[in-house]
């Protein structure tokens, strides 16, 4: 077994808050966090010492909502359809590695072909360090021509939707993934039309649950976010209440989120230059809401859909919190919605989120101190993954 290791820097952002002492010092063995120490204390005898100076020490971020299989340079329904498996897993690795540069120790892919999300996952899984730790959701279920239906995951009627929940709990996905409403993507689907009725998606969710599965909706619409959370989906991706007029946020909704504790994946991280953002003035319309239903008691995840455009790297995750700060978060919620909120929305608390002893030590290393100035972590000057220098 190889010696612990002591990554120290000047301060440390623990996934909740920043904790300032005399310097900080996170000592990590087998992959792991086995202590976190401001005091200034002696390393233990026989541990390597990475010090890095004036830099914040942060969890690995987590970037809920990623698409490891698109192009954000491409055409990709066109790809999606025509590339080989070869080609996509490669492509999947390659922008797994622009993730992990950037700090993003954790990707959830919510949407691949023929579940290579999984693939992948084993390959990292056997060797931490060559990648970030991947969950995937494989094909997401939606409807005949229905919004990423180029994906394989089509299903119409109770029958095969629970059929399409069984075939992804064999296959071993970590999530289960539904569109309850239309996307960007896919035309003849609009944004606030929904794709399943309630009974539909109550009969999903269900059956993901009894296979001991989470289940996240795609949603756009008021109507679609409202059915998502009656049926007891445990997140909701986008939620941006756009309706055939403009944004109709229903706050009887929000409240319901709230108290159901439904995770919310607020997808707007983006880069700031640019072609155009399809449906752009609609989105940013529905920014404002996001800080209010952060105040209400929603839990926010910051992720970034990336891949789907070209303002949509999947190394763009930072720029979607300097957006929550600008929008009247508090930086220290910002950035738990990219590390501590994200892992819970997950299912990894207690592994991923937090630079606590027992959780796995993936350790980000910023300059300067990201809670006064979120662009600093855009500044990255070291990524552990496993405890080990990725």
């Amino acid at each position: 077994m190889p010696p612990p290791t002591v990554i120290r820097g000047a301060r440390l952002f623990d996934g909740a808050a920043l904790r300032r002492g005399r310097g900080a010092s996170v000592l990590v063995a087998d992959g792991r966090i086995v202590d976190v120490d401001l005091d200034g204390a002696a390393p233990p005898g026989g541990a390597q010492v990475v010090d890095l100076g004036d830099v914040t020490l942060l969890p690995g971020l987590v970037d809920a909502h990623q698409h490891l299989g698109f192009d954000p340079a491409g055409n990709v329904v066109e790809q999606m359809q025509r590339d080989s498996d070869a080609v996509l897993l490669q492509r999947m690795h390659d922008n797994a590695q622009v993730a992990l540069r950037a700090g993003i120790t954790t990707v959830r892919d919510l949407g691949d072909r023929r579940y290579l999300g999984i693939a992948l996952r084993e390959r990292y899984a056997a060797a931490p360090c060559t990648g970030p730790e991947v969950l995937g959701a494989g094909p997401p279920i939606t409807p005949t021509r229905g919004h990423c239906w180029f994906l394989g995951g089509e299903a119409d009627g109770l029958d095969a939707l629970l059929h399409a929940v069984e075939e992804r709990a064999t296959r071993g996905v970590d999530v289960v993934k539904i569109m309850a409403t239309g996307g960007m993507l896919t035309p003849g689907r609009a944004l606030h039309e929904s794709q399943y009725t309630l009974r539909e998606l109550t009969s999903v969710t269900d059956a993901a649950h009894r296979a001991g599965l989470p289940l996240t909706a795609h949603a756009h619409g008021p109507a679609g976010i409202a059915d998502a959370v009656a049926a007891g989906a445990d997140g909701v991706e986008h939620c941006t209440f756009v309706g055939a007029t403009g944004i109709e946020p229903d706050w009887s909704t929000v409240a319901a989120l709230a108290d159901a504790g439904t995770f919310v994946g607020a997808t707007e991280a983006w880069l700031p230059d640019g072609p155009p953002i399809p449906a752009g003035e609609l989105i940013e319309q529905g920014w404002e809401n996001l800080a209010r239903m952060h105040r209400e008691g929603v839990r926010i995840v910051c992720c970034s859909d990336a891949g789907i455009g070209p303002r949509k790297p999947h190394d763009v995750l930072p720029h979607g919190v300097a957006l929550l700060a600008s929008l009247g978060f508090r930086t220290a919620d910002a950035l738990a919605a990219v590390t501590s909120v994200a892992a819970d929305a997950c299912g990894l608390t207690g592994r991923k989120g937090r630079l606590l002893p027992g959780h796995d030590a993936d350790v980000l290393a910023v300059a300067g101190d990201p809670t006064l100035r979120p662009d600093a972590l855009r500044d990255v000057r070291a990524v552990f993954r496993a405890g080990r220098v990725a």
